[in-house]
């Protein structure tokens, strides 16, 4: 069996009540009065029930010693009859389930209120950590955390409220009756029935625990190893490697098998356990009782109604193994949950940190030293600024550190030492919100949500009407492709965009930026991927967005930037020369010697 993979999920507090008390702010939260008193109501309900519930076996023994010859009714009974204390049965019960139909009604709101917020507040959280973590972290193993997480909080809520302690308060008030009717014996068998059967049922459950959690992190590896296979389903075509895909997730299908066979084992075992334990303890009340009948010390009425009592027992006694197995595997899954919101954020907004002003759109950076590992610095005292309406190009070998700077610019993280400021504010004393909404980004690969194209070029400003989306979509040389589609704007673009071209991709992210309108605009090798005429196309495109910003563009090829402004060469993380595309070719140094290599690539192709 291969190894595991490092989880997804951090180191937790495994203790259940430290998690417990992470969802009871959720059921008892502050200022929301209509939350605690359905909270109160279901449980004054949730009472009544079970006194309904220990009542309706006395109503069962009356009936029976009215029946039954040579058997005087209890008191209480005269007058009443066998029918109508039958039909009392029939009512009690009947008022017993509504009760707790009732308690399910006044109950829902809080509990559904309750999985809202926690599953808002998580994936509200993972778009608040930083880049770092998610390019750390696998997709589909945060999803399935998330996904169990949220299911767990939902049966906590619903078991551990409704069905452990409405036991608990069963169990003693029929222990109490027994004590009391009967006799102590009574209860002695049944509390020590009750005592072994609970800890033999949590001992095998935290050891069948061990084991579900090895499943579940097997069936999050194949989970993971399936949604990466199927998004970059191109690649394994390409290469032919369906085969190998197949026997990857096969592999982690057979672990999670393994576990899923020791689970059901266990299983067997448990309820083997559980199932002698009440047997025994239902044997030997059962048997108190027929000898206390045949002595003439109890009535036959008095017999059933201890069966009537033992049966009450035994029912949830047997549910609790079920329940008790999965609280417990819900308080694990939480756990994990949990742990992703206590991920620290790594960058965070400054307390009381004022919203960014635009005045003209100067982006400098000053002494900017950065590394993503600190024993290892990309960015050693960067200093460089774009003016306002200047395009500023930023080139150099691959791993010189340029995309660092967009995303230093952008604040995905934060620098070590240094400052970028816009228009003389840092960017690390504002709000990021409206950093974010002041810088347009057209990336390498645009990257689109599985929806329409209309809502596609929107998401650059969602209360956009149709009309400036289609005047964005116009400008961007989109919308003649968009008119000839059957469905327009409403044609979806599949997941990622895999249904568009690389061009036509690109463009809507142009237009998704136009749309924004911002007023500093980051182009981050936004043509490279593409081919010579599409190229072209979209460097027209970008010159027309770029018009009256300020500009930074990453480049790879230097033939996408000899109009720039000013062009700043990187190398080894340090600004190794700067100046326009003449006087850097003048100069004979880094950016010239680069020139000519692309030249002679190019006519080598």
């Amino acid at each position: 069996m291969a190894p595991l993979p490092p989880s997804d999920a951090p180191e937790v507090p495994s203790d259940p009540l430290s998690i417990l008390r992470r969802v009871a702010p959720y059921l008892w939260p502050d200022g929301q009065g209509w939350v605690k008193r359905r909270v109160v109501a279901a449980l004054s309900v949730l009472v009544l029930a079970k006194l309904v519930a220990v009542s309706t076996p006395f109503l069962y023994k009356a009936a029976v010693d009215t029946l039954a010859p040579d058997t005087v009714a209890p008191a209480w009974t005269l007058g009443v009859g066998a029918i109508g204390l039958t039909v009392a049965y029939g009512l009690a019960r009947a008022m017993g389930t509504g009760f707790q139909q009732l308690r399910d009604v006044l109950f829902a709101p809080v509990g559904q209120r309750a999985l809202r917020r926690l599953a808002s507040e998580t994936f509200t959280h993972m778009h608040r950590l930083s880049m770092r973590y998610h390019m750390s972290r696998r997709t589909g193993g945060l999803s399935r955390i998330i996904e169990r997480g949220v299911k767990g909080v939902e049966f906590l809520l619903r078991f551990l409220l409704f069905s452990i302690g409405p036991l608990v308060l069963e169990l003693l008030l029929i222990g109490a009756i027994l004590a009391a009717v009967f006799d102590w014996r009574y209860l002695a068998v049944v509390a020590v029935t009750i005592a072994l059967y609970v800890t033999f049922t949590f001992k095998v459950t935290e050891w069948r625990v061990r084991i579900r959690r090895e499943m579940n992190a097997r069936d999050t590896d194949a989970n993971q190893k399936a949604i990466d296979s199927l998004l970059n389903f191109e690649t394994v075509k390409y290469f032919g490697a369906e085969a190998r895909e197949a026997a990857r997730y096969d592999e982690s299908m057979e672990g999670y098998e393994k576990a899923a066979l020791k689970t059901s084992y266990t299983l067997a075992f448990l309820n083997l356990g559980q199932t002698l334990l009440i047997t025994g303890g239902l044997v030997a009340v059962m048997a108190m009782a027929a000898a206390g009948v045949a002595s003439g010390e109890l009535t036959v009425g008095d017999f059933v109604m201890v069966n009537a009592y033992m049966i009450q027992i035994t029912m949830p006694l047997n549910f609790l193994g079920t329940v008790y197995r999965e609280i417990r595997q819900a308080l694990v899954d939480m756990g994990e949950m949990f742990g992703l919101l206590e991920q620290p954020l790594e960058v965070t907004d400054a307390p009381g940190a004022p919203p960014l002003v635009v005045d003209g759109g100067r982006v400098a950076f000053d002494d900017v030293w950065f590394g993503y590992d600190p024993q290892r610095p990309i960015l050693r005292g960067v200093t460089f600024a774009v003016e306002p309406g200047q395009t500023v190009a930023v080139v150099g070998p691959s791993g010189a550190g340029k995309s660092t700077l967009g995303r230093l610019l952008f604040r995905f993280y934060d620098v070590d030492r240094g400052a970028v400021r816009i228009d003389g504010q840092d960017v690390r004393a504002v709000a990021r919100d409206s950093l974010h909404a002041q810088i347009g980004v057209v990336p390498q690969d645009t990257v689109l949500f599985n929806d329409s194209l209309g809502y596609n070029i929107a998401y650059g400003r969602p209360e956009a009407g149709a009309d400036e989306v289609a005047a964005a979509a116009r400008s961007a040389s989109i919308a003649s492709f968009v008119d000839d589609l059957p469905d327009g704007y409403d044609t979806p673009v599949g997941e990622r965009g895999l249904k568009l071209s690389g061009g036509e991709k690109q463009r809507v992210g142009i237009a998704r930026t136009l749309l924004k309108d911002p007023p500093i605009l980051l182009l981050d090798e936004a043509t490279s991927a593409l081919d010579s005429r599409t190229e072209q196309d979209i460097q027209t495109e970008l010159r027309a967005l770029s018009r009256g910003r300020s500009v930074l563009v990453i480049a790879h090829r230097l033939s996408t930037v000899v109009d720039a402004d000013r062009i700043v060469v990187l190398e080894g993380g340090i600004v190794a020369e700067t100046g326009t595309h003449a006087e850097l070719l003048a100069r004979g140094g880094a950016y010239a010697d680069m020139w000519r290599r692309q030249e002679a690539a190019g006519e080598a192709a």
